[in-house]
C-alpha cells in the first residue's frame, strides 16, 4: 500500500511540483470532511453572491477557495495563484518558480443534492521574472502545463493526477488520513458505449454537433453502428473519472447563445488541466476543430469548446466538423 509521498519521492522529478501536489491534498482533505458533514457543517446553501464568472456562488465554493488560497500562498514554490472564482490572481513567492490554477469546487449546483463533485488544479512553470499577479504570467498554452489533476469528493476522495509520465489514482484511507495508490498508468477504455452531453442545449449547438448527436441515438440501425447510453452528472470531475475508469466521451460544446463565451469551461481551470489527464491516458481532448491544448489563450478565464475521451469516439465527432 504505497502511500503518496513515497510515490511523489519515487516519481516526480521536482521536489518543489511534488511538495504542490501533497499541498493542495492537504487542504483537499479539510474540504472532503466539510462535504461529507454537510448540513452538520453548516457548509450547505448560497453565498449569496456571484464568481467572475457570474455563478451563484455556493457557500462552500467561496470556503474551499480561500483554503487551497491559503494552502498555495503560503508554499516558497509558488509564484502566484489564480482562481476561477475571482478576476485576478495573486502574487505568492516572487522566488517561486510555478503558477498554479484551479477549480476550488467544479460541479457546486450539486452539492445540496449531495452529488459528486470536485478540485481541479493546473501547475505552470513561471517565466523568469515575471510577475504572479499579473494576468499576461499566466497565458500559457495547456501543452506547457507540468502537472494537472483533480481530487474528487464521492463515495471516497480520490486524488487523479499527472506530473507529465502517465496518470495516477490514490483513495484517501480515512483510518490512517493519507493517500495511498489504488491505480498505476491509467489508460482511457478504447471501446465506448457512453456519450456525456447536456441535451437541454441541443438547439444552440452548430449543425455539425447536432448531426453526430442524433447519429449516436440512431443506435445500432445508424452509420455508427452501436448501441450508446447517455449519462449526465453536471460535475465535470465526475464525468472525466467515469471515462478514465470506463471509457466514453464527454462533451460542452460550441453553442450559439452568446458569440463572446464560445463555450461554457474554462480552458485554464477545466479545459487544459483535464486534457492533460485525458491525454496522458491515452485518449484525446479537442474543441472539435483543435487539440485543446494547442489553443493559445488570450484570457485567464477564456473560455473553450470541450470534446475529450476515448481518442476513437472524439475522432468520430471531429470528423463531423470537418
Amino acid at each position: 500500500m504505497q502511500r503518496l509521498r513515497t510515490f511523489l519521492d519515487n516519481h516526480c522529478k521536482d521536489s518543489d511540483v511534488a511538495n504542490i501536489i501533497e499541498g493542495l491534498t492537504v487542504t483537499c482533505k479539510d474540504i472532503s470532511h466539510r462535504l461529507h458533514l454537510g448540513a452538520l457543517a453548516g457548509v450547505l446553501g448560497s453565498a449569496g453572491q456571484e464568481n467572475v464568472q457570474g455563478e451563484s456562488q455556493k457557500l462552500l465554493d467561496v470556503i474551499s477557495n480561500d483554503l487551497i488560497k491559503e494552502c498555495l500562498a503560503a508554499m516558497p514554490a509558488v509564484r502566484g495563484l489564480a482562481s476561477d472564482e475571482e478576476p485576478d490572481p495573486v502574487a505568492c513567492d516572487p522566488e517561486g518558480d510555478y503558477l498554479v490554477l484551479f477549480d476550488p469546487l467544479d460541479g457546486s449546483s450539486n452539492i445540496d443534492v449531495n452529488v459528486t463533485v470536485g478540485t481541479i488544479f493546473s501547475v505552470l512553470k513561471a517565466a523568469p521574472g515575471a510577475d504572479g499577479g499579473d494576468e499576461a504570467t499566466y497565458l500559457q498554452a495547456g501543452n506547457k502545463q507540468v502537472a494537472a489533476g483533480y481530487v474528487l469528493y464521492g463515495p471516497s476522495t480520490l486524488l487523479v493526477f499527472s506530473t507529465g509520465e502517465g496518470v495516477h489514482s490514490f483513495t484517501l484511507d480515512p483510518r490512517i488520513g493519507e493517500f495511498v495508490l489504488q491505480r498505476d498508468n491509467i489508460q482511457v477504455p478504447t471501446e465506448t458505449q457512453e456519450f456525456a452531453i447536456n441535451m437541454s442545449n441541443q438547439r444552440f449547438w452548430l449543425p455539425q454537433m447536432q448531426n453526430y448527436v442524433a447519429d449516436l441515438l440512431k443506435g445500432e440501425e445508424g452509420p455508427l453502428g452501436k448501441r450508446y447510453n447517455m449519462r449526465w452528472i453536471a460535475s465535470m470531475v465526475a464525468e472525466i473519472h467515469r471515462i478514465l475508469t470506463r471509457g466514453g466521451i464527454f462533451m460542452y460544446p460550441f453553442d450559439n447563445r452568446d458569440p463572446s463565451k464560445p463555450g461554457k469551461l474554462r480552458l485554464m481551470y477545466e479545459g487544459n488541466p483535464m486534457s492533460m489527464l485525458i491525454e496522458q491516458a491515452g485518449g484525446k481532448a479537442s474543441t472539435a476543430f483543435e487539440d485543446i491544448m494547442d489553443v493559445a489563450p488570450d484570457a485567464i478565464h477564456q473560455r473553450v469548446s470541450v470534446v475529450m475521451g476515448s481518442a476513437d469516439e472524439v475522432e468520430k465527432a471531429c470528423s463531423y466538423h470537418k
